[in-house]
């Protein structure tokens, strides 16, 4: 590693990864500094590039770190102080892969790839915090490889509510003849990733997880909901089965969160999840861990579960019982079959004053 006053320059895979600014505060109240940040992700490399290898993945950049009023940019609103980079910086070095996406709008875009650690650093020396990869290799980007179910606590519950719903999630993966692998989200949530055959397209491969969500609320349903409108799901676990849809991320394993106790998404084990806090895992306590007992996830690696039987299901609940398509995210096109894209509030008020 060299440095100077103004620049680290590290030496990975190969590559120099300059780090300009080392000492720029990224948490300021932990005194983690930009240079921290960055050997954070050096110290969890392979588990977090297992997490990203050849997956399109969008960055989530804190370029002036995170502190106390920063926000995060939004379609509606881009004055914020981060925001997602979701095509390849202009200014990538060569060795930066990348892979060719297509929006739900159509449009196209080539978005960074990661295939080594020094890819992950070169992203964190611009902001990076949380790395958001696509579940598809870019070998196939049609077909996803990987179901991410996502237990998201509303109003009402937090953390251990979904810890108490995910061991329910895994009882229901074995009667499918699968198995899941949990992490932390590094927030209040869980969740939970299972590895497929990559034959399957988006569509097909998010109706089979609203599938599995609905059967997993008609079993628990005073704990689990899957309605896509907020004033409808309660005090319950929403399982969001849109993370499924094409261009929707969640945060990858060992990537930080934009909080300001650095808080890491962590993979655990089912028997260690119901004795955890997400403030267990952070910046500074993670490489510890990880340099303990390695990458929790790494069993996802020897194991494609067929989803023939999550479709077979859809099937029959909508032959059966006539359950269909659920809505898409609003920014969204028109989706076949799906139903009107009106909060239900609104819809009564509209019926019961059509002018």
């Amino acid at each position: 590693m060299a440095s100077s006053k103004d620049a680290v320059v590290l030496e990975l895979d190969g590559h120099e990864v300059r780090v300009s600014n080392p000492e720029k505060p990224y948490f300021g109240d932990l005194g983690v500094r930009k240079i921290d940040v960055v050997e954070y992700f050096v110290a969890v490399g392979e588990g977090i590039l297992f997490a990203l290898r050849d997956r399109p993945t969008t960055l989530e950049r804190w370029p002036g770190g995170v502190f106390e009023g920063a926000r995060l940019s939004t379609r509606v609103d881009n004055t914020g102080d981060a925001f997602y980079q979701k095509r390849v910086p202009k200014n990538a070095p060569a060795w930066v892969p990348t892979a060719h996406i297509t929006f739900p709008s159509g449009r196209t875009a080539d978005e960074i790839a990661p295939d080594s650690v020094a890819v992950v650093a070169w992203c964190a020396n611009l902001g990076t915090l949380t790395f958001h990869p696509w579940p598809v290799s870019k070998g196939d980007v049609e077909s996803p490889d990987q179901i991410r179910i996502d237990l998201d606590p509303q109003p009402g519950t937090d953390f251990s509510d979904a810890v108490w719903v995910a061991p329910h999630v895994r009882e229901l993966l074995h009667e499918f003849g699968m198995e899941g692998w949990p992490k932390t989200s590094g927030g209040r949530g869980v969740h939970v990733y299972v590895p497929i055959q990559p034959r399957w397209t988006f569509p097909e491969v998010r109706r089979a997880v609203i599938t599995f969500g609905r059967e997993l609320e008609r079993r628990i349903p005073d704990r689990v909901t899957m309605n896509w409108w907020k004033e409808e799901r309660g005090e319950k676990i929403f399982i969001d089965y849109n993370q499924m849809a094409r261009d929707r991320t969640i945060a990858s394993a060992y990537s930080i969160r934009a909080k300001p106790h650095a808080p890491v998404s962590a993979p655990v084990d089912w028997d260690e999840l119901p004795d955890v806090s997400p403030f267990d895992f952070d910046v500074r306590t993670m490489p510890a861990r990880f340099a303990a007992v390695g990458d929790k996830h790494a069993g996802l690696a020897d194991h494609a579960f067929d989803l023939t039987p999550l479709v077979e299901l859809a099937d029959r609940q909508e032959r059966d019982l006539g359950l269909g398509e659920m809505p898409y995210p609003p920014d969204y096109p028109k989706m076949p079959g799906e139903p009107m894209r009106v909060q239900p509030s609104r819809a009564k008020k509209q019926a019961a004053d059509p002018a």
